[in-house]
C-alpha cells in the first residue's frame, strides 16, 4: 500500500503512529521551525517512540532518556525492526547516489521486501538541494550520479522496482514548514555538505574520494576545491602550453559555467592533513549551466595524464561504470564518452517520470 500525503507527519491520525511502537531514522536536519524541536523530541513526548536510528557522523549519543539510539551505516539490522509497528524516516538527502542515505534506504526496502514485513513506513520528504538537474550513468541501484529526485521520490522508485508490499506513506515536502521556511542546506546533512554551492559540485567532485587527491576535506570549501602536494608541478603548466590563465579557451580545467582559481590549502584533517596542497578552487557562476560530472571526468583525465603520482584505485566504486573509468584512464576519447553519458541520461529521464510526485520532471543539460 502506497500513499502520498499533504498534511504534516504530526497531524496524521494513523493509530499505528499514535499507539504503535515507533522507530525513527533521522539525522540532525530533523529539526522543525514550527515546533522548535527535533522530530524525535516531538515523537518521544507521545510515549511510544522506542528506538532512534542515526546515520554515522550525524547525531551523537542518547537522544532521549529511555529511548534506545543505534548508529547505522548503509543498513539497519533486521532484529532491531522486528518489535516495531512503524518506522518514521526523516533525512536530508543530497541528490547524488554516492550518499549513504540513498544506500541505507535501498537496503532497508530490500530487507523489508525479503522479509515480507508489515512494518508501516512514513517518510517525511525534503526538497532536493541539487534540484531537478540530472547527470551521469545508471549505477548498481538504478540511479545516475545526480538523479534529480527527492528522497520520497527515490523511495517511490525503490518501492516499485522491488515490488514491495509493506505500507509506505510519503509526507509531501509542502506539508512541512521546514521546507517552506528553511533552505535545504541550512542545517548541513553532513559536515562536508556545508554551503550554498556544494550541491552544484558534489556529483562531480565527490569522485576525488576514489583517488589520492584531496577534495578539500578538512577545509572550509569541501567539494569546491581539490589538490595534492604533488600537484605543485602544475604551477608551470600555463606558459609551457601557451596559456595566460587557467580560464583561457583551451585550458584543460576551464568551463564556461565556472571561474577556476589556482590555489593552495592545508587540510586540518583527512588526507594530507597539515600538508600544503596545490590545486584549484571552482567558483560557480549562478544562472550558467554546469554539468559537474562531465567537468570532473575531464579534470580527472587531466590529472591522470599530467601527474605521475596520481592513483585511482578506488575510483571504480564511485563511477560504477567501466566506460567512464576507461575515459579517465586514457582508453576512450571524450566525444564517445559524452555521447554515452547523454544516452544514459535520456534513459533515466524516461524512467524517472514514473516516480516524480510534484509535477516537475528531472531534466538534463547539454
Amino acid at each position: 500500500m502506497f500513499s502520498f500525503r499533504t498534511t504534516p507527519l504530526l497531524a496524521q491520525e494513523d493509530q499505528v503512529l499514535r499507539k504503535g511502537r515507533l522507530g525513527l531514522l533521522c539525522n540532525q536536519v530533523a529539526w522543525h521551525p514550527d515546533t522548535g524541536e527535533y522530530l524525535f523530541e516531538s515523537l518521544a513526548r507521545r510515549g511510544n517512540l522506542v528506538r532512534i536510528f542515526t546515520p554515522e557522523h550525524a547525531l551523537y549519543g542518547p537522544m532521549v532518556p529511555g529511548v534506545e539510539t543505534i548508529e547505522v551505516t548503509t543498513s539497519i539490522d533486521e532484529a532491531s525492526l522486528l518489535d516495531l509497528d512503524a518506522l518514521v524516516i526523516e533525512l536530508q538527502d543530497v541528490g547524488a547516489r554516492y550518499s549513504n542515505y540513498t544506500s541505507l534506504l535501498f537496503n532497508l526496502f530490500k530487507r523489508l521486501k525479503a522479509a515480507d514485513a508489515a512494518l508501516s513506513v512514513f517518510l517525511v520528504d525534503r526538497i532536493n538541494p541539487a534540484g531537478r538537474q540530472i547527470e551521469g550513468t545508471l549505477g548498481i541501484i538504478g540511479l545516475p550520479h545526480r538523479h534529480g529526485l527527492t528522497l520520497g521520490e527515490t523511495a517511490n522508485l525503490f518501492y516499485s522496482e522491488l515490488g514491495a508490499r509493506f505500507p509506505l506513506h510519503i509526507i509531501a515536502t509542502a506539508a512541512e514548514a521546514v521546507n517552506r521556511e528553511l533552505m535545504a542546506w541550512t542545517i548541513p546533512p553532513f559536515s562536508d555538505f556545508s554551503g550554498l554551492f556544494t550541491s552544484n559540485f558534489y556529483s562531480g567532485q565527490c569522485l576525488w574520494m576514489g583517488t589520492n587527491v584531496s577534495y578539500g576535506h578538512g577545509t572550509n570549501r569541501p567539494f569546491e576545491q581539490f589538490g595534492a602536494p604533488w600537484m605543485e608541478r602544475l604551477s608551470g603548466y600555463l606558459p609551457v602550453h601557451g596559456l595566460r590563465t587557467w580560464n583561457d579557451p583551451g585550458s584543460p580545467v576551464a568551463h564556461p559555467g565556472l571561474h577556476v582559481r589556482w590555489t593552495r590549502f592545508e587540510p586540518s584533517y583527512g588526507i594530507y592533513r597539515d600538508q600544503t596542497c596545490f590545486g584549484f578552487q571552482l567558483m560557480f557562476i549562478p544562472g550558467v549551466a554546469y554539468h559537474a560530472l562531465n567537468h570532473a571526468l575531464q579534470l580527472l583525465r587531466f590529472i591522470h595524464d599530467t601527474c605521475p603520482e596520481f592513483t585511482d584505485e578506488g575510483l571504480g566504486r564511485y563511477l560504477e561504470d567501466a566506460t567512464l573509468l576507461s575515459y579517465v584512464e586514457g582508453r576512450l576519447d571524450w566525444e564517445d564518452t559524452r555521447e554515452y553519458i547523454k544516452a544514459e541520461e535520456q534513459k533515466w529521464l524516461r524512467k524517472s517520470k514514473k516516480f516524480t510526485l510534484y509535477g516537475d520532471d528531472p531534466f538534463r543539460i547539454k
